[in-house]
């Protein structure tokens, strides 16, 4: 049987490897020892040091696993979290290139960006209003790197890509409890919900990652992006889709997937 630390490098290689030649993986799970959620945070780690290492620049958090509905589909009582680095921001009006994803869904959050650290680990409402410098409408690409779209902590939380909308707004401007949205794919809405469908608020969730990760020793920093969880829920993506969301008082954020043949005709 592997050591605790060598099956933590191997499921890292084997996620890698399916990034790299666009492959889905087997699950990882039974390599982790079933439900370890400390052993998949640490594949998780070990993917954020070998970016940093290679140059990557670490510029925020996302949180999953948001909806009780969904909680309660996978077995599992907490959301979780992932990295988002600065080069998986894609701004808008730049489509994404097919193949850059596995297996894309798209889901629309509320993104806050701090302007203070979150260093406490027992952080008031009070402590994230005035940490939180603004927020945007956002949509989050998920991915899954594992066939048939397995979802673990490992896997980065299943985070691919991130866009985000380009009017900041204050909070005091805004109740993220009572936000409604609205996804569009193609013209056509895939999905509803409103910010009370995210752990009853988006602060809630937010408040949730700042002490988890307050007391892991890697509190949230001045300036970085929190993708407090889905408002409703995802759709699948595919070359040359088209997704709008809407949410109220933050705005629209959208995003395009690139076909083969467009970008035959860009080269």
């Amino acid at each position: 049987m592997s050591k605790p630390a060598d099956a933590v490098a191997e499921a890292a290689a084997i996620l890698e490897k399916a990034t790299r030649t666009g492959v889905p993986c087997a699950p990882v799970c039974s390599l982790l020892h079933e439900a370890d959620i400390e052993a998949a945070y640490a594949v998780q780690r070990l993917h954020v040091e070998r970016g940093i290492a290679a140059g990557r620049r670490l510029a925020g958090r996302k949180i999953g696993l948001t909806s009780p509905t969904v909680q309660r589909q996978l077995g599992v009582d907490r959301p979780d979290f992932g990295a988002l680095f600065a080069d998986m921001a894609v701004p808008e009006g730049r489509p994404i290139a097919p193949g850059r994803l596995l297996q894309p869904k798209v889901e629309a959050e509320v993104a806050l960006v701090l302007g203070t650290d979150l260093p406490h680990g027992d952080p008031t409402v009070a402590d994230l209003l005035r940490a939180t410098a603004f927020a945007l409408p956002a949509l989050e690409i998920v991915d899954s790197r594992i066939a048939d779209w397995g979802i673990t902590v490992a896997d980065n939380a299943s985070c691919g890509l991130y866009v985000l909308g380009g009017t900041p707004v204050s909070l005091d401007r805004v109740d993220l409890r009572t936000v409604t949205m609205t996804l569009a794919k193609n013209g056509e809405t895939v999905s509803e919900g409103t910010g009370a469908d995210c752990l009853g608020s988006p602060l809630t969730a937010a408040l949730w990652l700042a002490s988890t990760l307050a007391g892991l020793g890697d509190p949230l920093r001045a300036g970085d992006i929190v993708l407090t969880g889905a408002l409703g829920p995802m759709a699948v993506a595919a070359e040359g889709d088209e997704f709008a969301a809407h949410i109220e008082g933050l705005g629209t954020v959208t995003v395009t997937f690139a076909s083969a043949a467009t970008e035959g005709a860009a080269a």
